[in-house]
């Protein structure tokens, strides 16, 4: 568990600095705002508090934290980093045992996110933002979609030249096979089997048509290698272990590439599939109202700006400017982004039957290769 912790305020707050006690202000309550917000806020400065369990990097997640803080300083914030399967599973033993620690649950697995609001352990809040994000990214006011990150490739240029990397599905998968002596054990993506978010991803390509089968059959061929980090995965991208990573989490990408020039970022033109980060404020909150708190804040303008444009997140706010925003991507790549709606279809694919069914495919889809 990691606490940050900083100082003075913002637009929401009447003047700390003149006061030995933050005052909330009705006139500095963003327009749109209900009347009673100043009372949730102090409440939620009462609390003192917000016991945040998600999968998202540390380093991402700074940024976020620390400008809340500044906006609210009397909340503080305790991240816990969880990889996506282990969150769920620790979110629904801590909810069972009736000793649930976390306040906000926000994960990128999508599907394992809905099942929570399936299980009754998110609360409904309607959110004063609620009407400034797609329809889409929202759920029965119990769920919402903080990012709008992009699913690319990505190369190592010393090992794979621009000209040559491909753009789309079929066109790796051939591209793979016509180079396979080259390309084997050089190709990097999730093991859907053992990561939540891979399965995730690889099942919502699959839902998108049949680009995916193909592709599967030519990583059998390379004698892709598996990793259930992307992290990882970029590292060894990197470090030139791997010349190609398929189905990366796209801030994650793009952050390396920025970090590291041959670190290459491909967004499919046949179609990306674009994922959320979701958030839900659980039922049996310790602290509801320091949750329900940053929840606005996370839809809010100003987070919004922060989750795009300093934590590289994606913002999902159409009306947030920069390359890092739903409103940068659109403009980019329009129709070929297929964001994934929250709604009962994420629980599909996760359903036992059809699980085992998709595993059985990958599987003879990847010996087929060999």
């Amino acid at each position: 568990m990691r606490d940050f912790n900083t100082s003075a305020f913002g637009r929401w707050l009447a003047c700390a600095c003149l006061v030995a006690a933050p005052v909330i202000a009705t006139a500095d309550i963003p327009e749109g705002y209900p009347a009673d917000y100043a009372a949730l806020v102090a409440k939620a400065e009462t609390e003192g508090s917000v016991v945040v369990y998600a999968n998202t990097e540390h380093a991402a997640i700074e940024p976020i934290v620390e400008d809340f803080q500044k906006a609210f300083p009397k909340i503080r914030v305790d991240y816990i980093e969880i990889k996506a399967a282990d969150l769920f599973s620790r979110v629904s033993s801590e909810s069972a045992a009736g000793a649930l620690k976390a306040d906000m649950v926000w994960s990128s697995a999508m599907d394992l996110q809905y099942q929570m609001v399936e299980d009754g352990i998110a609360a409904e809040y309607v959110s004063p933002e609620k009407g400034a994000v797609p329809a889409w990214s929202n759920f029965g006011d119990k769920i919402y979609g903080i990012t709008y990150e992009p699913v690319v490739m990505v190369y190592n240029s010393k090992l794979v030249s621009a000209e040559e990397m491909p753009d789309t599905r079929a066109g790796l998968a051939s591209w793979l096979i016509a180079n396979k002596q080259r390309m084997t054990g050089k190709v990097a993506t999730y093991d859907p089997e053992r990561s939540g978010l891979g399965f995730f991803a690889v099942s919502a390509d699959a839902a998108n048509g049949n680009a995916l089968w193909p592709l599967v059959t030519a990583f059998g061929a390379v004698d892709t290698k598996f990793y259930t980090s992307t992290g990882t995965m970029l590292e060894k991208i990197s470090a030139g272990e791997h010349a190609i990573g398929y189905n990366i989490i796209g801030p994650y990408a793009y952050l390396r590439a920025e970090r590291d020039p041959n670190v290459k970022v491909v967004v499919p033109k046949d179609f990306t599939v674009v994922l959320s980060r979701l958030a839900i404020v659980t039922e049996k909150a310790q602290h509801p109202a320091a949750a329900r708190v940053f929840l606005d804040y996370l839809l809010s303008h100003r987070g919004q700006t922060v989750v795009g444009n300093q934590a590289h997140l994606f913002a999902i706010r159409p009306d947030v400017e920069g390359s890092a925003t739903i409103a940068g991507l659109s403009a980019e790549y329009g129709d070929i982004l297929k964001p994934v709606k929250i709604g009962p279809e994420l629980l599909d694919a996760i359903q036992p039957m059809q699980r085992l069914a998709f595993f059985r495919k990958w599987n003879d889809a990847l010996k087929a290769g060999k």
